[in-house]
């Protein structure tokens, strides 16, 4: 089981458990009312000959922001020129990350087709020494922990759960009262959304789980890039698919008691993202076909 670890999804505002209300309305003091000490003049607010103190910082300010904003427009236009002259750091930049990402993804590819065949050669070599006894108790003890660890394929009864991203012009609302305006990083799912979903379905007793089709062992991390999934090597773009083998009622019931997964439900409820849970009669997980070392581990004993 691999417990995947990840900054909490923030509720809107940020740090809330539910939807904000609307803040009431002070209301004005009578006209006749006498000043008070937070209505009486001061010190502060009292005019003078050079006109009230509002207007002297507002003849300050109003320079001073003009300036910053032209420095940032200065900044912003020699930026984006230098990068598209060639010979520049950033030449070429945005027009090559595409090559680069298909480039390595057709490398990873390649690398797996290598491991592949040099795994059918090891499983052709020990099998021909089968008689060793040596060899047969080492097989048999692979064959009792391939399927814990992963590395047979698993079917059963699974439960499988889809998170998307908003629809496009959701930023344009409606929006439920008291929900604020969405920022840009509010309509994706990001990488906590995902591990929040595998966490609770590991807590519900899932025996066997992939992520985009690819098997989930106790090795496996989940990153975000933007708004696309990096696993195993490879990039996928939204919507994301999490499967699980197990009971289809315990599955559902730990989704539900996740606090990671009722967050993420808000944002659903409040901006539209998606996200779908379905029972599956028969679903057939592939084995674990990546590297399982790990270089930094140490034995226990």
């Amino acid at each position: 089981m691999a417990m995947l670890v990840g900054a909490p999804r923030r509720w809107l505002g940020r740090l809330r458990d539910r939807l904000p209300g609307p803040l009431p309305e002070a209301a004005p003091p009578p006209p006749d009312a006498p000043p008070t000490a937070d209505t009486a003049p001061t010190a502060d607010t009292a005019p003078t000959a050079d006109g009230p103190p509002e207007g002297r910082r507002w003849r300050v300010a109003v320079p001073a922001v003009g300036v910053l904003a032209g420095l940032l427009f200065a900044i912003s236009a020699v930026s984006l020129d230098g990068g598209d002259r060639p010979g520049t750091a950033l030449s070429g930049r945005r027009d090559t990350l595409p090559e680069l990402v298909t480039a390595e993804q057709n490398r990873v590819a390649a690398l797996d087709r290598t491991v592949a065949g040099l795994r059918a050669k090891v499983d052709a070599g020990t099998g021909s020494h089968a008689t060793d006894p040596r060899i047969a108790a080492a097989r048999a003890q692979i064959a009792r922990l391939s399927g814990p660890v992963g590395l047979s394929p698993a079917t059963g009864r699974a439960v499988t759960v889809v998170l998307d991203d908003a629809p496009r012009g959701a930023a344009a609302g409606p929006f439920p009262p008291g929900v604020p305006t969405p920022t840009a990083d509010d309509l994706v799912v990001h990488q906590q959304d995902v591990q929040g979903v595998v966490n609770a379905l590991w807590a519900g007793g899932a025996s066997a789980m992939t992520i985009m089709g690819q098997r989930v062992i106790a090795l496996t991390a989940v990153r975000c890039v933007g708004n696309t999934l990096l696993l195993g090597g490879q990039v996928y773009s939204p919507p994301f698919t999490v499967t699980a083998i197990g009971d289809q009622t315990r599955l559902r019931t730990a989704l539900g008691s996740s606090k990671d997964v009722t967050i993420y439900q808000q944002y659903v409820a409040a901006y539209g993202l998606g996200y779908d849970v379905t029972d599956v009669a028969t679903a057939r997980l592939p084995a674990y076909t990546g590297s399982v070392n790990v270089p930094l581990a140490r034995p226990l004993h």
